[in-house]
């Protein structure tokens, strides 16, 4: 794994952790005073610099945490790619659990590591981390993007990722279905946080019919209030009979045992990474279920957020998000006619544009991004 090591905790090798291709970057940061341990990998400013959320979230280990952020940036560089944006690949993390860690020292020591990194990497909210924090970094770091539109800033990005995510349902249901229209449809959310959240009031407006499930119960019980959506046990949410299913939590729940479980026709949800290895973007296949691969559904975010570099307008910005559903049509199109899964056709996307962006630089090296 090529790139710099900053402030390296003793117990922490970049080595015991490969990656399947090279990163051009993987910073760490330990502070002491603060408690601060942070990691920032830049998988590729091909692009434009790493754009990506930072995770505040506790690892078990700081292994763990190199495991996720490097999965995650990678995942950024192939979201941003497909969508069409001048932006590269970029993820980082927070180790620990910000109910008892987070305070604003630590967060201006992690906006004073955003800055050091000299603008390769753009962070912005995620899991464990809020707007609050976005806007607190922003006093210490132009390298911030979902601040509060108050400070000319998106604000929180969970609304576009779930318009984005109700874009590609529209899309999947006009694929099986003929018609792209949610009214009527079963669709079953794991995970009903800021995005999955906000993804139930949208599919409840259009009529659809909810099933939820979350590790919160007060996250099911508001959720159930608004939309009146059936509850089901989060470990049970993907075997759900229901036309779709919506991973909007963690990662890696599409696996060898959980595939051949599942209730639904079609997955759509926000979570990243949601196969839990390569080969199960096949078993789905195999198993007649349509994927609408992670990185491409769950973009609203980040469009959102790129809109920022001309002037935030958030009509601009949801029609923008609304290509989405011309997007994952295209990665079926070409799952089909090349005969490969719609994972592979995603990346095969993706993999496109970073070429053509490669070559453009190779061809025109004093060409700015």
């Amino acid at each position: 794994m090529g790139g710099q090591v900053d402030n390296l905790p003793p117990m922490v090798s970049p080595l015991s952790v490969m990656a399947d291709d090279d990163f051009e970057q993987v910073a760490y940061r330990y502070d002491a005073p603060t408690g601060l341990r942070a990691i920032v990998a830049i998988h590729s400013t091909v692009l434009g610099p790493g754009l990506g959320g930072t995770r505040f979230w506790p690892y078990v280990s700081e292994e763990e945490a190199l495991i996720d952020v490097t999965r995650l940036a990678k995942g950024m560089t192939y979201k941003h790619a497909a969508a069409g944006l001048h932006q590269g690949g970029g993820k980082a993390v927070i180790i620990g659990d910000p109910a008892h860690l987070r305070s604003d020292e630590l967060i201006l020591a992690y906006g004073r590591f955003v800055e050091g990194l000299a603008g390769r990497y753009v962070t912005a909210e995620d899991i464990g981390t809020t707007q609050a924090d976005m806007n607190l970094i922003g006093t210490v770091t132009s390298h911030v993007a979902g601040r509060s539109e108050a400070l000319g800033g998106s604000g929180d990005p969970s609304p576009a990722t779930a318009l984005g995510l109700v874009w590609a349902m529209r899309a999947v249901a006009e694929r099986l279905w003929g018609e792209a229209t949610l009214t009527d449809r079963h669709v079953c959310i794991a995970g009903v946080g800021k995005v999955g959240g906000a993804l139930a009031d949208h599919l409840h407006a259009q009529g659809a019919r909810l099933t939820v499930a979350d590790i919160h119960p007060g996250a099911v019980a508001a959720v159930v209030h608004r939309t009146g959506a059936a509850v089901v046990d989060p470990d049970g949410a993907h075997a759900v009979e229901a036309d779709l299913f919506a991973p909007c939590a963690l990662g890696a729940g599409l696996s060898a045992v959980t595939i051949p479980e599942l209730g639904c026709q079609a997955i759509v949800g926000s979570a990243n990474n949601q196969l839990a290895t390569a080969e199960d973007a096949q078993r789905i296949q195999d198993s007649g279920v349509l994927y609408a691969p992670d990185y491409i559904v769950n973009a609203g975010g980040v469009i959102n957020i790129a809109e920022e570099k001309v002037g935030y307008e958030r009509d601009r910005a949801n029609e923008q998000i609304a290509r989405i559903h011309d997007t994952v049509l295209t990665v079926f199109d070409l799952a089909e006619s090349a005969g490969i899964t719609t994972a592979a056709a995603a990346d095969r996307l993706a993999e496109q544009r970073l070429t053509e962006a490669l070559n453009l630089r190779r061809e025109s090296p004093g060409l700015g991004q």
